[in-house]
Formats: structure tokens, sequence, C-alpha cells
């Protein structure tokens, strides 16, 4: 389930096979320009690059694309921009479903008690929240990750206005994905996401 069942693509870009879930899938539009499909379903024929932003660019501006589909394919300005917008909105419309699925914890008090239980596979921080209650929670996390297999990850790569338009609420600072299906669908997007903003907290970054 998170890794599209283990298929492996070749990147245009490295020419190395990676699995489906480390690169992004394009396709050629009907207007001639590259489109990128982060669902994997439209028709066509894949054109793969890895899921970073430098890798995208790249291909852009090298013509990949087009000598891949053996066509005059453009790629249009601001593709890797692009990319990281649609990736956002995936992962932000999967806490929002988390939400509706009653399986999103939110709250500071919540989300240290599920840190605590070992219940967490992601922590959700709100990237410009108060350092206080980030520390506290990067704190409780660090407690748990030697008594947990794999340890709470940690994403910090929304701001709280991004996640209260997601989730529907006014303070959306911390929140928990716990392990389950849904964490499953969200590492796979955010993972992604990885390759185009920061996801740790700046005090974790040089720990990732």
């Amino acid at each position: 389930m998170g890794d599209q069942d283990g298929r492996e693509r070749r990147d245009l870009v490295s020419g190395q096979t990676r699995p489906e879930a480390e690169l992004i899938r394009f396709v050629a539009g009907p207007d001639g320009y590259v489109a990128p499909d982060l669902a994997r379903r439209l028709p066509g024929r894949g054109l793969w690059v890895a899921a970073d932003r430098a890798s995208i660019e790249m291909a852009a501006k090298k013509g990949l694309f087009a000598r891949a589909a053996k066509a005059p394919l453009k790629a249009p300005d601001g593709l890797a921009d692009l990319v990281e917008r649609l990736l956002v909105r995936r992962c932000l419309d999967q806490l929002g479903l988390a939400r509706r699925e009653g399986v999103l914890i939110s709250g500071l008090e919540k989300t240290l008690a599920a840190i605590r239980s070992g219940r967490a596979a992601w922590v959700i921080e709100a990237r410009d929240g108060s350092e206080d209650g980030r520390r506290r929670v990067i704190g409780a996390v660090a407690a748990q990750a030697e008594a947990q297999n794999p340890p709470p990850q940690v994403c910090a790569a929304f701001t709280a206005e991004d996640l209260g338009l997601a989730l529907g609420l006014e303070n959306a600072i911390h929140h928990v994905l716990p392990v389950g299906p849904r964490a499953l669908r969200w590492a796979d997007e955010v993972r992604r996401l990885s390759g185009f903003r920061p996801i740790l907290p700046p005090e974790r970054r040089d720990q990732g």
C-alpha cells in the first residue's frame, strides 16, 4: 500500500531504476506540454522523474521529457513549483481525510499523549507554532524514539494557516497521525514533498 506494490520505474534524469514512491509521473498533455500526474492515473505513456526540485528542473532545462517521449514535448515554466503546490495539496488533503475519518489527533496535550503511548506514526507540527509547544513535542518524540520501532516521524512543512484551512480548525498547530493505513498513504506524499521543501523543524534538520 505504501509503495505502489513495489513497482519500479526508470528516472529519465539519472537513468536509475527507483520505486514509484520516489518518483513523479508526467504525461504528455493535449497542448504539447508535459503535465504532472501525481496520482499516476492519467492515460498515456508515463515519463518518470525523481521527486526533487533539482531533477525536475534538469529534465525541463535539458529537454529530457521530449527526448524520452520522442516528440516535441515542452515543459511549462515553473514546473517544479507546480509539482510542489500539487504535493502540498495532496498532503493536506490526506490530513483532511484523516480528520473526517476520526483518525487525526489534534491539540497539544492529546498529541503528547499519543506520542508517549506509542500510537504516533507521524507528528505534524505547524512550522510557525510556538517554540515552547514545539520543544515539548520534539522532546516527547525523542524520548519515545528508543521504545518505538519505527519511531515517530516529524513533519513541519506547513503553516498553521495551511493546516487550519485543510482541517477546518482555528488553532491547528499540533497533530498526530496514528499508526495505520492513513499514515502509510501520508508517508508516500510527504516523502515526495521532502524533495521540494524542508520537512523537519529547524532543530531536527541536522538529524534528518
